[in-house]
């Protein structure tokens, strides 16, 4: 069993936990449910933003504990003011050492897109992740069959809550190019082996219809990659390691949109 497979199992027997913990009614009464929420399809196309979509993440399989002493209230709101597009916030806890209360505080400091990075697997996640403020979730090809994937892609529109459909090669793109997406995302890292090739965005870039807006995920390092990026047709920019792995992300991130606005001048 590879660490996605392990993933997906404890996930499976943790939202049945959940669901005996926080009933669907009770999730229906946050005061974030009814509310509206912020598209960010629209965000990470912004021209006066980015396109980064920064993210708040503790730990990794891949790499362990990274940051697990983070203040998501400090981080998320020095990421905004870095000029990031949107936040991402990991709610796994098992794995990745986050939970539904990180992102409920990035919620209350923040008015900007958050996408809920967890592993979507039911649709009393998705109910959920409105319920603590989430605008966006995330959707593994991996992961998912097609046929339940769309079921979970549709269901999430019905709560206004936009999906973000995660691939890692051509196949699981053609297999889910019907279900109901917002945006479509390459992860350079693979799942089972870990290994993070940035090359694979730009060689799956011509494949993704216009329709959905391109998002590359993972292993982006330098301001350059995102002006490559681009030119492949990307406009939103997953990064979360880069930032995080510095005592206070928000100045890493500022730092780096910083260098890019400069290398952007440049380029004019």
């Amino acid at each position: 069993m590879d660490i996605l497979e392990e993933i997906i199992a404890s996930k499976y027997k943790e939202v049945e936990e959940r669901k005996a913990l926080y009933p669907v009614k009770l999730l229906e009464k946050s005061i974030y449910f009814e509310g509206p929420t912020v598209s960010l399809k629209k965000y990470v196309t912004r021209a006066d933003k980015s396109g980064i979509i920064a993210e708040i993440k503790r730990n990794s399989p891949s790499k362990g504990v990274i940051n697990p002493y983070v203040s998501v209230e400090r981080t998320s709101i020095g990421y905004m003011q870095a000029g990031a597009s949107a936040l991402s916030v990991l709610t796994d806890s098992k794995y990745f050492g986050g939970s539904s209360e990180d992102l409920i505080t990035a919620r209350k400091f923040n008015f900007c897109p958050i996408l809920r990075k967890d592993f979507t697997v039911d649709e009393y996640q998705i109910i959920e992740a409105k319920s603590i403020g989430a605008d966006a979730i995330l959707l593994i090809a991996a992961a998912l069959a097609p046929a339940r994937l769309k079921e979970l892609a549709s269901f999430a529109h019905t709560l206004n809550v936009e999906v973000l459909l995660e691939i890692h090669n051509r196949e699981e793109l053609e297999a889910n190019l019907n279900a109901p997406a917002d945006l479509i995302g390459v992860n350079n890292r693979n799942l089972k082996t870990f290994v993070t090739d940035i090359n694979l965005s730009t060689q799956l870039a011509s494949f993704i219809p216009n329709e959905f807006v391109k998002v590359s995920e993972s292993g982006i390092e330098n301001p350059q990659t995102i002006i490559a990026l681009r030119k492949s047709g990307y406009r939103g920019f997953l990064m979360g390691q880069n930032f995080m792995q510095h005592s206070r992300p928000e100045q890493a991130c500022q730092e780096f949109i910083d260098n890019l606005k400069k290398l952007e001048r440049k380029n004019l």
